[in-house]
């Protein structure tokens, strides 16, 4: 955290507490603001969603001196359950997991094809989302954080040259230079120190993966992390409470994670400028003569039910849904004639960022260990093969227990391309994408994984992700695109046809980057915000 955000930050974590401590939907510095009734409003600005993209917008508004209500559907998790925790561990989930489930839905289906790996739950707005299609589902997290709250925490920035050709219309120099590096110094991005990672037995699994790799003469790289490494290290040591030292990560992180409620959130609200509201979704959005933007936003309970309808007016307004929120609010509002001059663009250009997760079978004296930290810190690069480009996470399995796996999340360079329609009959959006569309994802990770396999004589797992499949390829924790820079906005994340909205999360990216996305997304928000305060009138 930088010296300057120190006690804006330190003012946004007393709001968070105080929320926490009285059960606040609303949450800000002044009690007044906490309990407000929830009735029609106004404000200046509002911002819909609270992860990446969606969090620089509420700080930079904030640090502007416009007053900001962030629109957030899930809760704020801050509150411990029975077991004195916030976040319920991986291995033993409960209600706190999953976004409305009876049932967990982990990546992973089957271990030694038994159903031991997802458990029953009672519906809860939990903290994991996972929204099926027919051929894709997309992982999601929801909360006060969004996505921060449950990703594996690789803050990766893409390369240059491929950064230059998924976004030409974006000054790359600047993207370097200047955004990259503030995203990475406000979230709080660090490395693990080498020589602990060569010695520590938390990190086995990782070293067997660079091991095989390196057989195959393939190169692989550390990648940074928002996860506060000095903390782990007291967690290896006994002197701190384990949190990636103890499994926890789909379902959240109680300790050492850089999340958005802790660095970017907690600053905006320290600017005494920005509200969140919780539980509540925004439903639609219309736009008035005199040019007001009136939101309809549903205010749900912990059961799922909508306990009140409100409008909220304002005169900027900007969506950090995600790809698939920010895209379904506005098709919604384009196909139902509330925004009717919304560019065709929308709901364009979607890809999963060519996500496909697999896993290899290692030999007897290979171990992986049954100790296994579960933050990501190294990658196999081989992004500059010029038929089939792959950057692959190696990945933790943190099951308790030696298993002798190797856990991978490929991304690969997918051109292919769906589209998100508006269904009027549900009233929600759906994702056009066919099974078939994923072939390139696979192919490309099969290309790197057949020559480790032959390298070190080994073979896939067939029982892990169902149906004996070796490549998971039916969903995604990286969506992008949808509302995409250039296309249905401008350079800067102006909806084309609706002056004042603004579009500021990963629907902006054509679908694939190359690396986990969350550095990205926030140093494009970031630059465009810069120019959206310097050029257009905040009222």
């Amino acid at each position: 955290m930088t010296n300057y955000l120190t006690r804006r930050h330190m003012l946004g974590v007393g709001a968070l507490q105080a929320a926490s401590a009285f059960g606040f939907t609303r949450i800000g510095l002044t009690a007044a603001a906490a309990v407000e009734p929830e009735a029609t409003q106004y404000a200046p600005a509002v911002v819909v969603g609270s992860g990446y993209g969606a969090a620089v917008a509420a700080l930079r508004l904030g640090e502007a001196g416009v007053e900001t209500l962030v629109l957030e559907m899930g809760r704020l998790w801050n509150t411990a359950g029975p077991d004195g925790k916030v976040f319920c561990a991986t291995r033993t989930p409960d209600r706190r997991s999953m976004w409305f489930r009876t049932r967990t839905e982990a990546p992973l289906a089957t271990f030694l094809w038994l159903d031991v790996v997802n458990k029953d739950i009672n519906p809860y707005p939990g903290v994991l989302d996972r929204v099926r299609y027919s051929d894709m589902s997309v992982f999601m997290g929801r909360g006060v954080g969004g996505g921060s709250l449950v990703n594996g925490g690789m803050a990766v920035t893409p390369k240059r040259s491929y950064f230059s050709e998924v976004l030409p219309q974006v000054n790359a120099a600047q993207m370097y230079e200047t955004w990259f590096p503030k995203a990475r110094q406000m979230l709080g991005v660090n490395t693990v120190d080498p020589s602990w990672f060569n010695s520590t037995n938390w990190y086995r699994f990782s070293r067997v993966s660079r091991k095989h790799a390196e057989r195959a003469g393939l190169n692989t790289v550390f990648v940074p992390s928002v996860y506060d490494f000095a903390y782990m290290q007291r967690e290896a040591a006994g002197l701190a409470v384990k949190s990636a030292l103890a499994g926890e990560v789909i379902y959240g992180n109680n300790h050492g994670k850089r999340s958005l409620d802790k660095t970017y959130l907690a600053a905006a609200l320290g600017t005494g400028n920005v509200t969140i509201r919780t539980m509540s979704r925004v439903r639609g959005v219309r736009r008035e003569p005199d040019g007001t933007y009136v939101l309809t936003v549903d205010r749900t309970d912990d059961h799922g039910r909508v306990v009140a309808t409100t409008e909220v007016g304002c005169r900027q307004l900007f969506l950090g849904a995600g790809s698939l929120g920010t895209t379904e609010i506005l098709l919604r509002a384009r196909d139902r004639g509330t925004l009717p001059d919304l560019s065709l663009e929308v709901g364009r250009g979607w890809g999963g960022n060519g996500n496909v997760m697999t896993a290899r079978a290692n030999h007897l004296w290979d171990t992986v260990g049954k100790n296994q930290a579960t933050m990501p810190v190294m990658g196999i690069d081989d992004w500059s093969n010029p038929t089939h480009p792959v950057f692959a996470e190696i990945a933790p399995l943190p099951m308790g227990f030696e298993h002798w796996i190797s856990l991978y999340l490929a991304i690969t360079k997918n051109p292919e391309r769906g589209t998100i329609a508006y269904d009027s009959a549900s009233d929600t959006a759906r994702l056009q994408w066919r099974r078939s569309q994923n072939q390139p994802s696979v192919t490309a990770a099969k290309s790197l994984f057949d020559r480790i396999n032959r390298a070190n004589a080994t073979i896939y797992r067939y029982d892990l992700f169902g149906e004996n499949k070796t490549f998971a390829d039916d969903f995604t924790y990286h969506p992008l695109g949808g509302c995409v820079l250039g296309r249905a906005t401008d350079n800067y994340g102006r909806v084309k046809g609706s002056p004042r909205l603004y579009v500021t999360d990963g629907s902006l990216i054509p679908g694939s980057l190359g690396v986990n996305p969350f550095v990205t997304i926030t140093a494009l928000a970031e630059r465009n915000m810069a120019r959206v305060l310097a050029q257009d009138e905040m009222d």
